[in-house]
């Protein structure tokens, strides 16, 4: 059909991509895909949850049950029973998921891995992960150009604080499929190629990025998966003026409320991370008391996606 023919303009470079589900005009393969994502979709956070001894050398059982849970929810909350505090059981889990090429960020150590705590003077220039702030639904990296696109991340808890600092955590294939049930219109809106501005990033009159312009969907040219950019962000998302869009914008919103059903909310503790292909995420404010050590996470962002035992769902 006409969306057929219009993909093949949009760099859908394999038959993969082109018999995508997340393409409009595939109805056939979007059903399919459909009944497969509703079938034994977890209810609740406990059930993204896997145990892992040793993130240096899992077990086959545990890394298949990592990958079957994010090839359902594109995200799994891994525990370490053995408890090591340190960057590199962080690089080691991301391994094992296939995750090896660093997406580099300024306020990243040398490592490539960014230690997020309070921080008062990143935090001074606007950044809020390093604040004690709620943080709005955004997927990382929604303002990085199309090359640097972040595919997955780890979010690795050391220290979490005393109080507060929960993650809402929301699958973008779950969003996708409550818009197009709703209406296959919100879709396209948030698959044009203009819908999702996010101004240029200045500071003290200097040009530290360019505007960036894309749309909030798109389907990978080679695999068919489906990507997300969005923000929450009011000041930081100039959404193109139309009522098509602000209907969907709108519907977004709605299906990030804290208490919509397909949210999973979950305070990490110590040990405990997400892996996750860049779902949408969110963070409550948190408190600490002002002796003791501050909240301290790792973050490792991934070029790659993981990739998931999909058992046929794509």
């Amino acid at each position: 059909g006409d969306t057929m023919i219009r993909g093949r303009d949009d760099g859908l470079k394999t038959d993969t991509a082109r018999a995508s589900p997340f393409l409009l005009g595939n109805k056939t393969q979007y059903a399919r895909w459909r009944a497969l994502k509703l079938s034994d979709y977890p209810s609740g956070a406990e059930k993204l949850i896997v145990e892992v001894r040793d993130p240096a050398q899992p077990t086959s059982s545990e890394r298949d049950a990592l990958l079957r849970i994010v090839g359902k929810t594109n995200m799994v909350i891994y525990r370490v029973t053995q408890q090591t505090q340190n960057k590199q059981s962080v690089c080691a889990v991301a391994k094992h998921l296939g995750l090896v090429h660093l997406v580099d960020n300024p306020f990243a150590d040398e490592d490539g891995i960014t230690t997020l705590k309070v921080a008062p003077e990143k935090a001074a220039r606007g950044y809020i992960p390093f604040t004690d702030k709620r943080l709005l639904w955004h997927t990382d990296g929604y303002y990085n150009a199309p090359k640097e696109r972040i595919g997955a991340f780890v979010l690795h808890c050391v220290v979490p604080a005393t109080h507060g600092g929960d993650n809402m955590l929301l699958d973008p294939e779950m969003v996708y499929l409550r818009l197009r049930d709703a209406n296959p219109d919100y879709v396209r809106a948030l698959m044009e190629k203009d819908v999702l501005t996010i101004p240029a990033n200045i500071e003290s009159g200097v040009e530290i990025r360019p505007a960036r312009v894309g749309p909030v969907f798109a389907v990978d040219g080679t695999t068919g998966a489906l990507t997300m950019r969005y923000t929450a962000r009011t000041r930081s998302a100039h959404w193109k003026q139309d009522e098509a869009t602000a209907d969907a914008v709108r519907m977004l919103a709605n299906l990030m409320r804290d208490d919509a059903p397909d949210v999973f909310n979950y305070r990490l503790g110590p040990g405990e991370g997400i892996a996750c292909n860049n779902v949408l995420h969110s963070r409550s404010a948190f408190t600490q008391l002002a002796t003791g050590p501050c909240r301290t996470l790792y973050r490792a962002r991934y070029y790659e996606r993981i990739a998931s035992l999909r058992e046929g769902l794509m």
